[in-house]
């Protein structure tokens, strides 16, 4: 019984890193090992496709569908399932650094090894991002994958049941000898009309890019061979003898078959005629893109401190076209073992803060206490020394009155007597004055 515990650990642990194989699926992983249904295989029969026929994938954004094309008994490529994505992290356009969350957009390839039957999210592979590339143009990024749960912060999400058909189209190529199969992700069906949408994007040049490799699928129905050089994409072509692709350095002399040179010039000249169409038309408004490696940075730095367990914007930032910054009002803490460590450490830290703001306000008060105590002594020795002065001035007062009383009296009552006489005096010394003047001629 522990030996068979052991071999189990030891058999776990190999699976989160080298990928899966029937047995690990059908002992640990019964969700891995499903088959398809009848009514698929039924489909697939029709058109001409073995079970473990070559497989390839194909994504749009804006739509939010996810394409599993298989290879018919021809060699071209049907489509034979699609599915609605669930959830896609980020913008249109593509990813640029670690933690920008964004969902990468390019040609990526999947190998057995990045298939994850034992996933945190029911059933997963990784996409192989950052590709050639990325590393070329210095883009970085780990773990992004297409899986179940319905849930992304960089990844295309699905279902769980749609991961449980999606991964069983991989397994079931790999078992049949595929040994890699591409996945193409496109911000949008990279039609005229959609081009011609998004035209002043600043991801336009990249979309282009893209659009080559769209094209020369759409034109053969097999997944195109993707080089790099001169830090950008190029498909299907051939390098002469003894040269190779460097993904940073020249690209070297190519060539490519005459057929695909002809069916490539007639479907652009189709495709010119209904883009000039596409821009004179109305066409509906384009959605959000990232605005370059600036928006993917700030992004980032919301990432980063969202993940140490800071109090954040509830969704990330955005960069406006005027250079200005978005946030949310809303703030909030992501719910993990360092979001719960720096809550309790915030609410150390407040407790701490209220404590000494009531010690300091506790301070003031007393402060404020005896200040009103020794206004209120002094206001108190001030009104007892004016009542002294009060009551002196009183005595004071009352020890004169009598004297004042006398001095006053008198003269009003003798003042009308020595009025009267001295106007006779005058009333009589006027009447002679004036009988003498009449004597004397005067």
């Amino acid at each position: 019984m522990f030996a068979h515990l052991a071999r189990t650990g030891l058999l776990i642990a190999a699976l989160g890193v080298a990928g899966c194989n029937d047995s690990s699926m059908k002992d640990f992983a019964p969700s891995a090992n499903k088959p398809l249904s009848d009514k698929i295989l039924a489909d697939m029969k029709a058109k001409g496709m073995a079970r473990t026929s070559p497989v390839m994938a194909r994504i749009f954004k804006e739509e939010g569908k996810l394409e599993i094309w298989k290879a018919r008994t021809s060699g071209r490529y049907d489509m034979v399932a699609s599915y609605d994505i669930c959830k896609w992290s980020g913008k249109l356009g593509p990813k640029y650094t670690e933690g920008d969350r964004q969902a990468p957009e390019g040609f990526y390839t999947v190998r057995p090894a990045q298939m994850n039957p034992r996933s945190n999210y029911h059933l997963s592979f990784d996409i192989g991002y950052p590709n050639a590339y990325d590393r070329a143009n210095g883009r970085t990024g780990t773990n992004l994958m297409v899986h179940g749960a319905c849930s992304s912060s960089g990844c295309y999400s699905m279902t769980d049941a749609q991961i449980e058909q999606i991964y069983t189209f991989g397994r079931d190529a790999f078992q049949g000898g595929q040994t890699e199969f591409q996945i193409q992700a496109f911000p949008f069906r990279m039609t005229a009309a959609n081009m011609a949408r998004y035209r002043k994007d600043p991801n336009y040049d990249f979309w282009k890019m893209l659009k080559v490799g769209y094209d020369n699928f759409e034109i053969t129905k097999v997944p195109p061979k993707v080089d790099v050089c001169e830090k950008r994409y190029v498909f299907n072509q051939v390098a002469a003898d003894g040269a190779a692709f460097n993904p940073t350095g020249a690209c070297p002399a190519t060539t490519q078959p005459d057929s695909l040179k002809t069916a490539y010039s007639a479907y652009q000249s189709t495709y010119d005629a209904a883009f000039n169409g596409a821009v004179k038309a109305s066409v509906p408004a384009p959605r959000p893109t990232i605005a370059g490696v600036k928006e993917a940075s700030i992004v980032s730095d919301w990432s980063k401190r969202r993940a140490r367990g800071e109090r954040v914007p509830i969704e990330p930032p955005s960069l406006n076209a005027d250079g200005s910054v978005s946030e949310t009002v809303r703030m909030g803490r992501i719910d993990s073992p360092a979001g719960r460590k720096m809550a309790a450490a915030d609410a150390e830290n407040a407790a701490k803060q209220k404590a000494e703001q009531q010690r300091l306000a506790a301070m003031e008060a007393a402060k404020a206490e005896k200040e009103a105590a020794k206004a209120q002594a002094l206001a108190e020795k001030e009104t007892a020394r004016i009542n002294s002065l009060a009551e002196e001035e009183e005595a004071r007062a009352a020890a004169e009155a009598p004297v004042a009383t006398a001095t006053i009296a008198s003269p009003p009552e003798a003042a009308p007597a020595e009025t009267q006489a001295a106007n006779a005096d005058e009333s009589r010394v006027t009447k002679l004055k004036n009988k003498l003047l009449g004597m004397f001629g005067g």
